[in-house]
């Protein structure tokens, strides 16, 4: 199954509200269940350098099924995805790629932000993640 571009907008719409409580800008990227852009937000003043983030941060989720984040903590030095980031030409493994699932738990895709702290990231990219 895949997101379809209503869901993957009231993605975006959550994701854009909760960066905007946050006073951030971002840029943040909806793939859907094959990583193909289903739909993409750059808020005004986002940085550009993080529309590539964003996208590859929900492409990090999506290929391994689990928060961007988490592969962080298991691709430190000694871990046992270390240098992980470096494969499917790029990853990136810090907090900001989430997988987003339907009701019945299955991944239907994920999203990506980029443009401000990591923890910022994840805080928006979950946000638009809860919304369906």
């Amino acid at each position: 199954m895949n997101i379809t571009l209503e869901q993957a907008e009231k993605v975006i719409a959550a994701a854009k509200k909760k960066s905007q409580e946050l006073g951030t800008k971002m840029d943040i990227a909806v793939l859907d269940s094959g990583v193909n852009l289903t739909a993409f937000a750059r808020e005004d003043g986002a940085w550009i350098g993080s529309i590539d983030i964003a996208m590859k941060k929900a492409r990090t989720a999506r290929f391994f099924n689990m928060d961007t984040g988490v592969i962080g903590s298991l691709s430190q030095p000694g871990g046992s995805l270390y240098n992980i980031e470096h494969s499917n030409g790029g990853l990136i493994s810090f907090p900001g790629g989430v997988c987003i699932k339907n009701a019945d738990g299955k991944i239907i895709g994920a999203i990506g932000v980029s443009g401000s702290t990591v923890e910022d990231d994840h805080a928006v990219a979950s946000a638009g993640a809860a919304a369906l």
